[in-house]
């Protein structure tokens, strides 16, 4: 631990300890992890977590996105892009409850998204970054 970096579990600028906002940055998907981006910038673990729920969850609603206008246009075949959004969906869903009980089991620590961490990871580093 660093002198730049305050105690494991002790409360942040925002009121919240670590394993709080490290969770809390994965409760909403992309969108609390746009707003724990920016109110957890001070602890790195934190916005590693916030950067990887913005990169991981927008990129299932941009893909939901695609798969519904593509299926509109399809008519009765439109159906099968529908059930592949509703098979993306229920990933997402359990990735999101397992990147939850991660962020908790881990005391908000850094750690990658459970099945998909290998592939997001470098992304959210990328976007931790750029975020002063």
């Amino acid at each position: 631990m660093t002198s730049s970096q305050p105690p494991m579990n002790q409360p942040q600028s925002t009121g919240l300890d670590k394993k709080t906002s490290a969770i809390l940055s994965y409760a909403l998907g992309w969108v609390t992890g746009v707003v724990f981006l920016f109110i957890g910038k001070n602890d790195p673990d934190v916005k590693f977590h916030a950067a990887q729920s913005v990169v991981f969850f927008g990129a299932v609603s941009v893909v939901n996105v695609l798969l519904s206008v593509v299926g509109s246009f399809l008519g009765f075949l439109g159906i099968i892009f529908s059930l592949a959004g509703l098979v993306v969906g229920v990933l997402a869903l359990v990735v999101w409850i397992m990147a939850m009980l991660q962020a908790n089991n881990t005391g908000g620590a850094r750690a990658e998204l459970p099945l998909f961490g290998k592939l997001v990871a470098p992304y959210a580093d990328q976007l931790a970054g750029a975020v002063k």
